[in-house]
């Protein structure tokens, strides 16, 4: 696949799962920010700062900031602290995705590789191995809006609280 295919790919794929978990991320009742469904669960802000540094890492990578061990920029104090630190790094790495050259993605960074190890890692892997984490921690606050009492949007189809209709 072409670098320029590649590039597009993800650009295209980053901005429209952001806009989704955006839309869990609002959908959640911010009163109930310390819920978690069980002691060995995070909580709701736990997964929101998750993402957030989640994010913090790709653009570092973008931007060849990328260090490792890795060090991120201060967490969120609030919920609403969070939802707009996200939705700003979201906007960031779309624009540094569509701003990046085009081999870039085909570069390699040191990241993890396995327990108390790491190696190169292509940006492209890593760029998507992100994005699926991502995906897997909107997937659980999913779970936590409906039961913090929120209504769950749409996400890949129609939910409960959001018909196709």
């Amino acid at each position: 696949m072409s670098s320029d295919v590649l590039k597009a790919q993800l650009h295209d794929r980053f901005a429209r799962e952001h806009a989704t978990t955006m839309r869990v991320i609002r959908a959640f009742p911010e009163p109930q920010w310390a819920f978690r469904p069980h002691e060995r669960s995070p909580s709701a802000f736990d997964l929101l700062a998750t993402m957030v540094r989640e994010l913090a890492g790709v653009e570092a990578v973008l931007n060849r900031t990328w260090t490792m061990p890795p060090t991120f920029p201060d967490g969120p104090a609030t919920w609403s602290d969070g939802v707009t630190m996200l939705d700003d790094a979201g906007a960031r790495v779309i624009d540094g995705l569509a701003r990046s050259p085009d081999g870039r993605l085909a570069e390699s960074v040191v990241f993890f590789t396995g327990p108390g190890t790491a190696g190169p890692m292509p940006v492209h892997d890593l760029l998507w191995f992100w994005l699926l984490d991502t995906i897997h921690h909107r997937g659980q606050l999913s779970v936590y809006v409906r039961l913090a009492g929120g209504r769950v949007p749409a996400i890949y189809g129609p939910s409960a609280d959001e018909p196709w209709s």
